[in-house]
This record gives structure tokens, C-alpha cells and sequence, in this order.
């Protein structure tokens, strides 16, 4: 009898599974594939990679502005992949060995709820059952695909295919401009493949801010990327070696159509069906407090509880609070409005709390301050001067959100996350210096003019 089976060894399944140890928790984790889930295996690492590879592309190409002199650089595609097949089996090793050195048994299995407990699958097809006092799901998610555009792992394809190819693509279409989507676009557009991305709404990252959004709209029209937006694809049709996409009156024609339109949970198959908990669509529903169920000790978490955010640092906090609820009844809630959400483009688009178009829809007396990098002196000698920090403040109140483009701001974004978690007041964040020169002093900057009292 464990103290928490957990199914599914994704980002919120082993980091519950890690946290355990912190309560003297014996822990069993069940997983079909290898630990790491999406995130690691077919997601955040390897695309993040890729894109690693695409920003050292980049800056070989730019390097005469800077005065270095050398050849016009040439993509090592197959050498690029192994890098990323390196990092992802060293991560993967990484944690496995981080789990036994923590006392959790990992069974290599397909785990399902059964009359109270939890059946696991070999690959042979044998069963075994796992008695555990509360059960953790965290079976995560898959590409969602449309109507006409089947998946076939060749010219359709989702993220995870467009992460192995074995060779540089010529010409995609990419259908959906959320965060998937124009991180492709932007490593397939430094590595000078012909692409053509669609979205259907009015503009790309359509949560994210529209003032922050066009910095990336210029980019990517600036590496040759063909954006368009407001625009919806008809059926495709297969020609002999690539695909034919039309839109509107007009078509594109390219060698593969990478879809991504959202993730959809993983929840069917599971024995959900068997208990009482809530299911909305796939999405489980919980008490955000604790992460449990309708079915008292069934605790789900990730992608598939309803209604809160798909990132992999949303799932590891949730699996901390089914842990840390579990082992002393004590709730402990994520935070989901101090949750930063970061796209990984060049530049990168970073957002924490709400949006302007947010705390307007809500009806908030807000004031609204942002700052451009132009004038921000290590941006200047990084040549990466497109970009901005803005910031969404009640008026006479706290900071509520906030955003930033530009380079590092996947880093520059965390400043601004306690300074929205701790319901900071502009002139109490702006009391603090920043370092001179760095890029980060445009939040200081931008903190400054949003107390009343702005410097340059």
C-alpha cells in the first residue's frame, strides 16, 4: 500500500512525485513512455533547443555588425538534431536518477483507476494492480488537429513530428499563431525556410498584449515569414511530395503543414468514467485549492484539470499543492494570476497577471505605462532594440500585470511576477535599483514613469 500512486510522469507527475520525499511519502509513478512527459521528451526542451540552435544561426549571420569577421554561416541540421537528442537523454537520465535517489518507484506501464486502485498495463499486455491511499492523475495532453488536416506524422504533422525532422523543410505552412505556432515559425524563419503562418483571430498570441505582439509581428515579417492573420484555411490537398493550402481565393503550396491548434487532455481510458469525478470535455474538474476531485482522494493535475493554464511549471505547482494537501490537509493553492507565460520566439514575448484588454473587461480604473528598449543602453550594444516592458496598474494601487518583449525577457518576466504576486505599488517597486547597463533597466525605467515620476 503506497501513500500516493501518480499516473503519468509528466511535469506535474514527477514533480509531485519528487515533493513526496518531503513528507516521509512512499510513491509509486506510473508511466507508459519514459519520465519527462511532453515537456521534456516532445515539448518545452527540445523546441527550446531548436530554437538555441536558431538564435546562434542568427547571430553568426549578424556578425559583421559587430565587427567579426566571418564566413556566411551554413545549417548542420542532423548535428543540430543530435544536440537536442543530447540534451533531452540527459535530462531524462537526470531525472530518473533523481527520482530513485528519492524512494520513488517508477513502473513502466499504461495506468488506469480500477475498483479504488490503479491497474497497470505492461507493454505484454499483463496486468498488475497498485493499492495506494490517494491516486495522483497526471496523464497531460496531445496536439489537437482540425477537421481535413489528420495528422499522419509525414505532411501533416504536430510539434512533436516537426521536432525529429531529419532535414531542414523548404516550405511549411504552420496552422495556428499561438505560442506553438510562432515559435516554429520564428527557428523555421532563421533557418530560411519559406514559411507561411495562419491564424484565425485578428492577431497572433491572441492572449498575449497587442503592443507586445507586433514587436514579434515585425520580426517575423523581417526573417520572411508570411503572417496572416484573420485568415482561415480550407481542406488541403495532397500533391505528390507536399501539400496545396488554400485560404481565401488564394493557395500556398509547401512540402508539410505543421498543426498546432492546442493541446487536448488525455482522459479517456483512464477509469475516470468509474468514479465521481467531474469531467468537462476531457478537462477534470477540482478544487483549486488542493487539486482534488468530486472522488475523495483522486487528485488530478497538468493539462487535464479544467480551466487552468497548460505550461509545465503550472502542473509542477500543482502537483506541490496535491502533495503538500495530502501529506497535512493543509491547502496550499497555486497562484494561477502570478503564473508568468513565456514564448520562447526572437524576440522573446513574456507576460505575468493581467492584460490591459483583461483589467479593462473587468472594469478596472487602471493606468497603463510602458517603456521602449531603444533607449535602453544593453540593448543598444546587444543590437536587439525591438521590444517593450509594459506594465497594467490599478490606479493609486498595485500593479496587476505585466508584459515584456524583447531579449531576455523570459528571465526580465519573474521580476514582475512577485512584483504582481506581492500586489507591489509602483512607487515601492521603483525604489529599487537596477544594474546599469542592462536590458532589465527598462522594467525599472517603466516602474519609474508608472509612479509619476518617470527619468528618461
Amino acid at each position: 500500500m503506497y501513500d500516493v500512486a501518480i499516473i503519468g510522469g509528466g511535469p506535474g507527475g514527477y514533480a509531485a512525485a519528487l515533493y513526496a520525499h518531503n513528507f516521509g511519502l512512499s510513491v509509486a509513478l506510473v508511466e507508459k513512455d519514459e519520465v519527462g512527459g511532453t515537456c521534456l521528451l516532445r515539448g518545452c526542451i527540445p523546441a527550446k533547443a531548436w530554437l538555441q540552435a536558431a538564435h546562434v544561426y542568427s547571430m553568426v549571420k549578424r556578425a559583421g555588425e559587430f565587427g567579426v569577421v566571418s564566413s556566411e554561416p551554413t545549417v548542420d541540421w542532423p548535428t543540430a538534431l543530435e544536440r537536442k537528442n543530447k540534451v533531452v537523454t540527459g535530462l531524462v537520465k537526470g531525472l530518473g536518477g533523481l527520482l530513485k535517489a528519492r524512494g520513488v518507484e517508477v513502473i513502466n506501464g499504461y495506468g488506469a483507476l480500477k475498483d479504488g486502485g490503479v491497474e497497470v498495463t505492461a507493454t505484454d499486455l499483463s496486468t498488475s494492480r497498485l493499492e495506494a491511499t490517494n491516486v495522483i492523475l497526471a496523464t497531460g495532453s496531445v496536439p489537437r488537429s482540425i477537421p481535413g488536416y489528420e495528422i499522419d506524422g509525414n505532411r501533416i504533422v504536430s510539434s512533436a513530428h516537426a521536432l525529429d525532422w531529419q532535414e531542414r523543410p523548404e516550405r511549411v505552412a504552420i496552422i495556428g499563431g499561438g505560442v506553438i505556432g510562432c515559435e516554429f515559425a520564428s527557428l523555421l524563419g532563421d533557418f530560411g525556410s519559406e514559411v507561411h503562418l495562419f491564424e484565425a483571430l485578428d492577431q497572433l498570441l491572441p492572449e498575449m498584449d497587442a503592443d507586445a505582439v507586433k514587436t514579434l509581428d515585425r520580426s517575423l515579417r523581417k526573417k520572411k515569414v508570411k503572417v496572416r492573420t484573420s485568415t482561415s484555411v480550407g481542406a488541403p490537398e495532397m500533391l505528390e511530395g507536399g501539400v496545396r493550402v488554400p485560404f481565401g481565393d488564394e493557395s500556398v503550396e509547401v512540402d508539410a503543414v505543421l498543426v498546432a491548434v492546442g493541446r487536448a487532455p488525455v482522459t479517456d481510458g483512464v477509469g475516470l468514467e468509474l468514479t465521481s469525478a467531474v469531467v468537462d470535455r476531457g478537462f477534470v474538474e477540482v478544487d483549486l485549492a488542493t487539486m482534488q476531485t468530486a472522488e475523495p482522494h483522486l487528485f488530478a493535475v497538468g493539462d487535464i484539470v479544467a480551466n487552468t493554464p497548460q505550461l509545465a511549471h503550472a502542473g509542477f505547482a500543482e502537483g506541490i499543492s496535491a502533495i503538500t494537501y495530502i501529506a497535512t490537509g493543509e491547502a496550499a493553492p497555486v497562484d494561477y494570476n502570478a503564473i508568468p507565460l513565456v514564448v520562447y520566439t526572437d524576440p522573446e514575448v513574456a507576460h505575468v497577471g493581467l492584460s490591459e484588454t483583461q483589467a479593462r473587461s473587468q472594469e478596472r480604473d487602471i493606468t497603463v505605462t510602458s517603456h521602449g528598449m531603444r533607449g535602453v543602453g544593453r540593448a543598444i550594444i546587444q543590437g536587439e532594440v525591438g521590444g517593450i516592458v509594459k506594465l497594467v496598474a490599478e490606479t493609486d494601487g498595485p500593479v496587476l500585470g505585466a508584459t515584456v518583449s524583447g531579449p531576455g525577457a523570459g528571465e526580465m518576466i519573474h521580476e514582475l511576477m512577485y512584483t504582481v504576486a506581492w500586489e507591489a505599488l509602483p512607487e515601492e517597486a521603483a525604489a529599487y535599483i537596477h544594474a546599469h547597463p542592462t536590458v532589465s533597466e527598462a522594467i525599472g525605467e517603466t516602474l519609474l514613469s508608472a509612479s509619476g515620476r518617470s527619468l528618461h
